[in-house]
Protein backbone atom coordinates (compact mmCIF):
# COMPACT_ATOMS: atom_id res chain seq x y z
CA UNK A 1 0.00 0.00 0.00
CA UNK A 2 0.99 3.48 -1.15
CA UNK A 3 1.23 5.88 1.65
CA UNK A 4 -0.86 8.20 -1.28
CA UNK A 5 -3.11 5.91 -1.64
CA UNK A 6 -3.78 5.73 2.45
CA UNK A 7 -3.81 9.67 2.65
CA UNK A 8 -6.44 9.68 0.06
CA UNK A 9 -8.52 7.01 1.09
CA UNK A 10 -8.79 8.92 4.43
CA UNK A 11 -9.69 12.36 2.87
CA UNK A 12 -12.91 10.25 1.36
CA UNK A 13 -13.69 8.97 4.46
CA UNK A 14 -13.67 12.28 6.11
CA UNK A 15 -15.84 13.60 3.32
CA UNK A 16 -17.84 11.03 3.33
CA UNK A 17 -18.78 11.48 7.13
CA UNK A 18 -19.27 15.13 6.46
CA UNK A 19 -15.63 16.85 7.48
CA UNK A 20 -14.98 20.11 6.79
CA UNK A 21 -12.32 22.12 4.93
CA UNK A 22 -10.33 18.58 4.04
CA UNK A 23 -6.97 19.49 2.82
CA UNK A 24 -4.39 17.30 1.95
CA UNK A 25 -0.88 18.15 1.91
CA UNK A 26 2.58 16.67 1.06
CA UNK A 27 5.54 16.72 2.94
CA UNK A 28 8.16 14.58 1.69
CA UNK A 29 10.78 17.09 0.52
CA UNK A 30 9.85 19.14 3.19
CA UNK A 31 9.78 17.11 6.77
CA UNK A 32 11.57 14.48 7.88
CA UNK A 33 8.82 13.36 10.39
CA UNK A 34 5.66 12.05 7.28
CA UNK A 35 4.89 11.98 4.05
CA UNK A 36 1.38 13.45 4.04
CA UNK A 37 -1.05 15.20 6.57
CA UNK A 38 -4.51 15.41 6.40
CA UNK A 39 -6.32 17.98 7.91
CA UNK A 40 -9.83 18.48 8.60
CA UNK A 41 -12.47 20.14 10.94
CA UNK A 42 -15.24 19.15 12.53
CA UNK A 43 -18.31 21.26 13.74
CA UNK A 44 -18.65 20.16 17.11
CA UNK A 45 -16.87 17.25 19.64
CA UNK A 46 -18.90 14.65 18.73
CA UNK A 47 -18.49 15.24 15.32
CA UNK A 48 -14.81 15.10 15.48
CA UNK A 49 -15.00 12.26 17.35
CA UNK A 50 -17.47 10.75 14.87
CA UNK A 51 -15.10 11.85 12.05
CA UNK A 52 -11.51 10.17 14.00
CA UNK A 53 -13.60 7.02 14.35
CA UNK A 54 -14.63 6.07 11.03
CA UNK A 55 -10.88 7.01 9.59
CA UNK A 56 -9.96 4.56 12.31
CA UNK A 57 -12.10 1.98 11.53
CA UNK A 58 -11.76 2.18 7.53
CA UNK A 59 -8.28 2.31 7.51
CA UNK A 60 -8.44 -1.07 10.09
CA UNK A 61 -10.94 -3.06 7.58
CA UNK A 62 -9.02 -1.34 4.09
CA UNK A 63 -5.30 -1.34 4.85
CA UNK A 64 -5.12 -3.67 8.27
CA UNK A 65 -3.48 -0.73 9.47
CA UNK A 66 -4.16 0.86 13.53
CA UNK A 67 -2.66 4.20 14.02
CA UNK A 68 -1.08 5.98 17.28
CA UNK A 69 -3.52 7.96 18.37
CA UNK A 70 -3.49 11.25 20.62
CA UNK A 71 -6.12 14.29 21.63
CA UNK A 72 -9.87 14.63 22.87
CA UNK A 73 -12.62 15.58 21.34
CA UNK A 74 -13.19 18.06 23.77
CA UNK A 75 -9.90 19.09 23.52
CA UNK A 76 -10.95 20.16 19.81
CA UNK A 77 -7.96 18.21 18.79
CA UNK A 78 -7.60 14.73 17.16
CA UNK A 79 -4.18 13.17 15.66
CA UNK A 80 -4.05 9.75 14.11
CA UNK A 81 -0.22 8.79 13.10
CA UNK A 82 0.21 6.43 10.28
CA UNK A 83 3.96 7.12 10.24
CA UNK A 84 3.86 7.96 6.78
CA UNK A 85 0.36 10.16 6.70
CA UNK A 86 -0.44 11.97 9.86
CA UNK A 87 -4.60 12.90 10.00
CA UNK A 88 -5.15 15.97 12.17
CA UNK A 89 -9.07 16.60 12.86
CA UNK A 90 -9.74 19.81 14.69
CA UNK A 91 -12.87 21.89 15.67
CA UNK A 92 -13.09 25.23 13.97
CA UNK A 93 -11.42 27.55 16.56
CA UNK A 94 -8.59 25.24 17.33
CA UNK A 95 -7.88 24.84 13.70
CA UNK A 96 -7.73 28.69 13.43
CA UNK A 97 -5.35 28.39 16.65
CA UNK A 98 -2.59 26.19 15.04
CA UNK A 99 -3.08 27.05 11.52
CA UNK A 100 -0.74 24.06 10.04
CA UNK A 101 -1.60 25.11 6.68
CA UNK A 102 0.42 28.46 7.69
CA UNK A 103 2.96 26.47 9.42
CA UNK A 104 3.13 23.95 6.41
CA UNK A 105 2.73 26.48 3.49
CA UNK A 106 5.70 25.22 1.88
CA UNK A 107 3.71 22.03 1.14
CA UNK A 108 2.54 21.16 -1.71
CA UNK A 109 -1.77 20.83 -1.47
CA UNK A 110 -3.31 17.58 -3.29
CA UNK A 111 -6.55 18.10 -2.73
CA UNK A 112 -8.76 20.48 -0.85
CA UNK A 113 -12.37 19.94 -0.16
CA UNK A 114 -14.10 22.57 1.31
Amino acid sequence: MEPLELARSIAETLEDKKGEDILLLELKDIAPLSDYFVICSGSSDRTIGALMDAVVEETRVKFDRKPRQEGRPDEGWLLADYGSVVVHVFSTPQRDYYRLEDLWSDARVLLHMQ
